[in-house]
């Protein structure tokens, strides 16, 4: 954890380019420049900034093998209701890995799939997530949290987006603990924008989204403190919940295995400006077997068949 301090501070204060990958757990970042994540065999694209060669491929079909039982989800999700009413945690996001067909390497997923944050990690896993984690420009610093999805298929899907009960209350929640850990480091916070709505496209259906813009200004000398100031800010609070560190605790005790990098942040520092994105949409390779990881915010509002068709439904490639 020192080293990777160390090493990004004494990077950023050069205005050196660097790639950093942080796990959900905190306990394996690592940081490479831009050169030494190429020799690695890690190829990022945060943004149309790239070590990587400019090339798609055909859309990559993914099938579900096995995923976990629905009486196995059930469980998990009565626990995490059990934890609601009980006050531990107002929101929970409940994560289970799916066994998937690939019909492509996981370096062609990269790739194939459209993003604006791409990561190929040493043929272990690969990602193309469409959430931010957070920017810095002009020594602001900015935080756009994604929550809130409907099919864009369905009659009148913005407005059952924007008025529906559940989504309200959980980006509301992920809002207000945003806002609190940007104050960690920040001054001024404020909510540049709420609730806006984005269309996503993906391989089987497009979908809506609902995303806002959080911002701070930070010190001067950021850069200095730029590793410590990263890690303060773990997990993203979109993909752990609120309140921050009593919901990890039950995140341990419910979901089955570590996260390790997924639902972990990476991005890049180009010597001025720093971009990054959160480890979501992410395959996995383990023993020559490919794995989906997906999920969904838990609130007291939350209806257990939505929710389990929502940590299905999840499991697509973004495409153009």
């Amino acid at each position: 954890m020192n080293s990777f301090v160390e090493k990004v501070n004494f990077l950023a204060k050069l205005k050196i380019s660097f790639f950093f990958l942080i796990d959900f757990e905190g306990n394996n970042p690592v940081v490479y420049t831009f050169k030494e994540a190429t020799k690695n065999n890690i190829f990022f694209n945060v943004n149309g900034v790239s070590n990587a060669i400019n090339k798609r491929g055909s859309i990559p079909d993914i099938k579900v093998v096995k995923s976990i039982s629905k009486q196995h989800y059930t469980t998990c999700f009565r626990e995490v209701k059990k934890a609601l009413r009980s006050g531990e945690t107002f929101l929970l996001n409940l994560i289970f890995p799916t066994q998937i067909s690939l019909s492509c390497s996981l370096k062609q997923l990269f790739y194939s799939a459209h993003a604006p944050y791409k990561l190929f990690y040493k043929n272990q896993f690969a990602f193309f997530s469409p959430e931010c984690f957070v920017k810095i420009k002009e020594d602001i610093i900015y935080t756009y949290p994604m929550k809130g999805t409907v099919s864009a298929d369905i009659q009148d899907a913005k407005n059952t987006l924007l008025n529906n009960p559940k989504e309200i209350y959980e980006h509301n929640t992920i809002v207000d603990l945003l806002r609190n850990d940007l104050s960690m480091i920040a001054k001024e916070v404020r909510v540049a924008r709420f609730r806006y709505i984005e269309k996503i496209k993906t391989n089987t259906t497009p979908i809506y989204q609902t995303s806002s813009e959080i911002c701070g200004k930070l010190e001067k000398n950021w850069r200095d403190s730029l590793g410590e100031l990263l890690l303060k800010l773990i997990p993203a609070g979109s993909i752990s919940g609120a309140p921050k560190v009593k919901t990890i605790q039950k995140i341990k005790e419910i979901e089955s295995d570590e996260r390790n990098f997924y639902t972990g942040v990476f991005g890049i520092y180009d010597g001025n400006t720093l971009d990054s994105g959160i480890n979501i949409r992410y395959v996995e390779k383990r023993e020559n077997l490919f794995f989906y990881r997906s999920g969904g915010g838990i609130t007291f509002l939350s209806d257990l068949e939505k929710e389990y068709d929502e940590f299905l439904n999840k499991i697509y490639v973004l495409v153009v």
